[in-house]
């Protein structure tokens, strides 16, 4: 495994793509969107720094969402294994007898960084348009032959 490779999580841009936003993604491996994109340009965009992967959320509702975005997806990157969904609460499965080493989910706007069974969840918050006085951010899981470390970056303090 070479060294300083990361994915970025990213949620909630809602159709907007903040400068900010594509500059914290420079140099990532992989892109994760965890829902409420708000149309392919917004894909298209950040596919322009890297490959992404992505979930639909609750207010993706055009046809292009419903026919490319699926409602949960499971990525494998550098042998580790993701879950992605875009509202967590709705999540089936009990992620650790699944094997997952990450759950990245978004819909809250609010950033979330903790470990339940030794799985790590990430919600990356919002870093499309401000919601009450949450931050602007976007996640950063650094992979390293020690394992997954994962980072707020907050982009636009409240």
């Amino acid at each position: 495994m070479s060294k300083n490779k990361f994915i970025g999580v990213i949620s909630d841009t809602h159709g907007l793509v903040r400068p900010e936003a594509i500059a914290a993604m420079q140099g990532a491996d992989l892109i994760i969107h965890a829902g409420d994109i708000g149309g392919k340009n917004i894909i298209h965009q950040f596919s322009e720094v890297a490959p992404v992967m992505f979930v639909r959320g609750n207010t993706d509702y055009c046809s292009w969402s419903h026919q490319h975005a699926p409602e949960v997806d499971v990525i494998r990157h550098e042998n580790f294994y993701f879950y992605a969904i875009h509202i967590l609460r709705e999540i089936d499965i009990d992620p650790a007898a699944a094997g997952f080493d990450v759950v990245i989910s978004g819909h809250t706007h609010k950033p979330l960084i903790e470990y339940i069974e030794d799985v790590l969840y990430i919600n990356p918050g919002s870093c499309g348009p401000r919601r009450f006085d949450l931050p602007i951010s976007v996640g950063r899981i650094d992979v390293t032959s020690a394992g997954l470390k994962a980072q707020i970056v907050e982009l636009l303090s409240c």
